[in-house]
């Protein structure tokens, strides 16, 4: 068993991937997601559960469910090997841990180096490609481990009728900015926030084409008035959160914009990260519900 830390200084638009393999081909996933490696290890199964789910196992004090990524990706086991790794991860406040087959090692690249994959190839629909990055001059697939997730146990990602619970609102005329590359969790999160009220929302598909915009409006007069609030995922190609984030902190006109981190992400050492470089509140995905709290507390703020 390796534990892995976070190295990347705050704010850099850097990703480590950590590559891995199944069935020969090369997979990558953000170092930021792993807290350890281990051993293959004996799974009890689980009556009734997903295809891909093995079961669940108890390393230490911890009950992990292991989810089977060759199975998921291909369809097929193939042959357990006393080889085999298991990734422990931790996103989302879940720990889950997914087989593999190898662990190659992990690369340094920029966030401006990842690049969206083609709609061609996910049958005109969002796949669970992050992204497509080049390490050591070999193409790697950076999953989407949210979404594999999310499509194996539907209950663990945004919840739109945590919405109804805050009850009764009122119609809200400010402009929200969300930076979010994911053509799903985009769809959920305007879906919420319109009926929790916030019908005025600019959406972009990454860290950089909301600071372009941003810049773009950013001598108007009227700057607060059409930017009154920034929501930005941390995992972005191009241009990642935290770099997106300590750019709108660190200019003197955007700076007094709130800006909420809405990730997957968001455990101590990343709250840390995001705190240093000047985001207003930082949330884990699921929490629809807060979400929407925080944004009428920032902006309330914004008021007095």
């Amino acid at each position: 068993m390796a534990d892995t830390e976070i190295l990347l200084e705050s704010g850099t638009n850097e990703i480590e991937i950590m590559q891995f393999t199944i069935f020969g081909e090369l997979y990558g996933i953000n170092v930021a997601k792993v807290r350890e490696i281990m051993m293959a290890d004996k799974v009890k199964p689980v009556p009734h559960s997903h295809p891909s789910v093995e079961g669940i196992f108890k390393p230490r004090d911890i009950l992990l469910t292991v989810i089977n990524l060759p199975k998921y990706l291909t369809g097929q086991c193939g042959d357990s090997h006393d080889r085999d790794l298991f990734i422990i991860t931790n996103f989302n406040k879940m720990n889950i841990a997914f087989r593999v087959h190898t662990v190659v090692g992990i690369s340094r690249i920029s966030w401006e180096d990842i690049q969206k994959p083609d709609k061609t190839l996910s049958n005109g629909e969002e796949g669970v490609a992050t992204g497509i990055a080049s390490c050591s001059g070999r193409l790697v697939t950076i999953l989407d481990f949210e979404k594999i997730v999310t499509e194996i146990a539907p209950e663990t990602g945004i919840q739109v009728d945590d919405i109804d619970k805050l009850g009764e609102r009122s119609m809200r005329d400010e402009h929200i900015i969300l930076a979010e590359d994911s053509i799903l969790l985009t769809k959920m999160i305007k879906d919420s926030l319109m009926r929790a009220g916030y019908v005025n929302l600019m959406n972009f598909n990454n860290g950089r084409e909301a600071w372009d915009h941003l810049n773009r409006i950013r001598n108007d007069s009227d700057f607060h008035d059409k930017a009154a609030l920034l929501i930005t995922d941390i995992e972005m190609p191009e241009m990642d959160g935290h770099r997106l984030t300590k750019l709108v902190k660190e200019d003197e006109v955007m700076k007094s914009m709130p800006v909420i981190i809405f990730s997957s992400l968001i455990n101590e050492e990343m709250w840390r990260k995001g705190k240093q470089l000047g985001a207003d509140e930082q949330l884990s995905k699921p929490e629809i519900g807060r979400l929407v709290e925080v944004m009428d507390e920032l902006l309330l703020r914004k008021e007095i």
